[in-house]
């Protein structure tokens, strides 16, 4: 099964060509381009090089969130326009658990976070076997201040990884991470590849008019014009 993945959720832009769980090729930039110029040149000289084309795709996939509103959004419409016609499975996965799915074959507790702004995180909580992964809770937006008291409460040895690390240390205070190897401490197509070549594995078959953004929490804009329309209210009564 020939798998095209990519992951626009945060500023890292990643694409990825795997046959079943063996990668092929990946391209990772972080330079500061918005995902809209980058995503589809790097998904281009993803298959000049390897030489495949979309028609030779099996599974498309994508981070599907949470993470940035535009970034998600992009990827998506990016998988959506690869697929569109080819009657292909595309499977949308949580950008979270594919970021865990990069530190296998590691063990035990993995963190990953995501900045959400306003001191708060995307996380979920997996654990890791050295083969699979096991999902403690559901994607979620909180405050580093929560994680910091979950992670705690659960009193083991854990992973830390994403760009919401710095948020989340900041709360922390003595609670130490393992060790991360820079690689896999941030977004990559790898894992979205790992992700949903399981969730096919496991009987999903989702396919482009599936395939929709996830959303912990209003875009910015809806969250600014709804606090204008309470002030508005508050001032009125």
């Amino acid at each position: 099964m020939l798998i095209f993945a990519l992951d626009s959720s945060a500023v890292v832009a990643t694409v990825a060509l795997y046959r079943d769980k063996a990668p092929l090729a990946s391209f990772t930039l972080k330079n500061g381009n918005t995902h809209s110029e980058t995503l589809l040149p790097m998904a281009k000289a993803l298959f000049d090089v390897t030489g495949y084309t979309p028609d030779d795709v099996d599974l498309f996939a994508c981070s599907a969130g949470p993470g940035s509103f535009t970034g998600v959004r992009i990827g998506a419409a990016t998988v959506k326009g690869l697929a569109f016609g080819k009657n292909k499975a595309v499977i949308g996965v949580s950008s979270l658990e594919a970021m865990a799915r990069n530190l296998l074959p590691a063990k035990g507790l993995i963190c990953p976070v995501m900045n959400a702004r306003r001191s708060q995180v995307y996380n979920a909580l997996f654990f890791a076997d050295g083969e699979g992964l096991t999902r403690l809770c559901p994607d979620r937006a909180l405050s580093a201040a929560d994680l910091a008291a979950d992670l705690r409460a659960r009193g083991e040895p854990f992973y830390l990884i994403g760009d919401g690390t710095d948020v989340a240390m900041a709360a922390l205070g003595d609670l130490t991470p393992l060790p991360c190897p820079t690689p896999v401490a941030e977004q990559n197509a790898a894992g979205v590849a790992m992700a949903a070549y399981h969730l096919y594995e496991a009987g999903v078959r989702t396919t482009d008019k599936d395939l929709s953004p996830i959303y912990l929490r209003l875009p910015q804009a809806e969250r600014e014009r709804l606090e204008k329309e309470q002030a508005t209210k508050k001032d009125g009564n």
